[in-house]
């Protein structure tokens, strides 16, 4: 599949050589958004209203084939056109019927649509094949099914796009939080600077650190404490812990450092909460691989072999569902707390 970073878009946009089709594709939802608004940028200021059309799939009427239709749409009094579907999960990752926990995700969601026929999907896919060339056609997606005909050709014919926030992809088998916690800071930095600010390095490195891998929390932070100091030629720890205080924040290293403590109850209770906040399994997972990796070999090297023969025996488990993810994850932390 062609793949480009966020800089590469932005510099075909600024040579006005676009690709025609692009798939932005991941969980950093501001990051997300700036790339159709630059993509938008195409299309002159004044021309923006007959040229830039945005489509939320799912939503009535919006189906595969009214999305070709719209971009098979000649530009007006312009060179290029612009189409942009949002929400592109709803068509290109349906939730699938017949399945209790998909049914149950459903209901919470108040998802009621059905699923794009096969036939409709097919327009779609045989479009990002041949692209109208006067017309960049930008599907912003949190997911895809690549196993079906239609997320196969836009794998393999779009540019892809991943944002990722600060993972490297959607479910990492192991996650480095440290090079999360180095990008986490940078983008609080950038931020602050873009605001003609400065920042205590302590405090950035609190904001990053408080985030852990979760790139939505990092920014809504972000953005509270720019609220908060506005105005301010320097923002303090003291600001941090006003905007993001101890209460309202969910300590990222809780779980790891009462393994270290060997303290079962307390390393369950931080799981607990860490999985009610919505951590993912395979973050948890990466981040005890982490610990054990670098921090047990150094700490007791004598528990590092049954820790990892526990690491491996769960990812194990967490791939070929042997087991409810949370209680997978509540067993591994028990092992990797044991004297023994």
């Amino acid at each position: 599949m062609p793949s480009a970073s966020p800089s590469d878009v932005r510099a075909a946009v600024a040579k006005r050589t676009p690709a025609p089709v692009y798939l932005i594709l991941g969980d950093d939802d501001a990051e997300m958004l700036r790339l159709t608004a630059d993509l938008a940028a195409l299309v002159e200021d004044e021309l923006r209203a007959f040229n830039v059309e945005r489509i939320y799939a799912g939503e009535k009427g919006n189906t595969a084939s009214s999305i070709v239709e719209a971009a098979r749409v000649l530009p007006m009094m312009s060179e290029r056109r612009v189409v942009v579907v949002l929400r592109g999960e709803k068509l290109l990752k349906p939730k699938r019927r017949g399945k209790a926990i998909e049914r149950t995700i459903e209901s919470e969601e108040g998802a009621d649509e059905p699923e794009e026929p096969a036939s409709d999907l097919d327009a779609l896919g045989d479009y990002v094949q041949a692209p109208v060339p006067s017309t960049t056609l930008v599907i912003v997606a949190s997911d895809i099914d690549k196993s079906r005909r239609v997320g196969k050709a836009i794998m393999k014919h779009a540019v892809v796009v991943e944002c990722w926030g600060l993972k490297t992809e959607k479910n990492p088998r192991f996650l480095d939080l440290r090079q999360a916690a180095r990008v986490a800071e940078q983008l609080v930095r950038k931020a602050v600077a873009e605001s003609g600010q400065q920042i205590e390095p302590v405090a950035a490195r609190l904001v990053a650190e408080r985030a852990g891998a979760d790139i939505v929390r990092l920014r809504g932070d972000i953005d509270r404490l720019m609220l908060y100091a506005a105005g301010k030629p320097r923002i303090t720890v003291a600001d941090v812990h006003e905007v993001v205080s101890p209460e309202t924040a969910q300590d990222d290293w809780a779980v790891t450092n009462a393994i270290q403590n060997r303290n079962p109850g307390e390393a369950l209770r931080q799981l607990g909460l860490a999985m009610e906040a919505g951590a993912v399994p395979y973050m948890v997972l990466g981040q005890l691989a982490w610990f054990v990796r670098d921090k047990l070999v150094s700490i007791d090297p004598r528990r590092v072999p049954a820790a990892v023969e526990a690491l491996f025996r769960t990812d194990l488990d967490l791939k070929t569902s042997g087991g409810e993810p949370r209680v997978l994850l509540e067993r591994l932390v028990v092992e990797l707390c044991a004297r023994k």
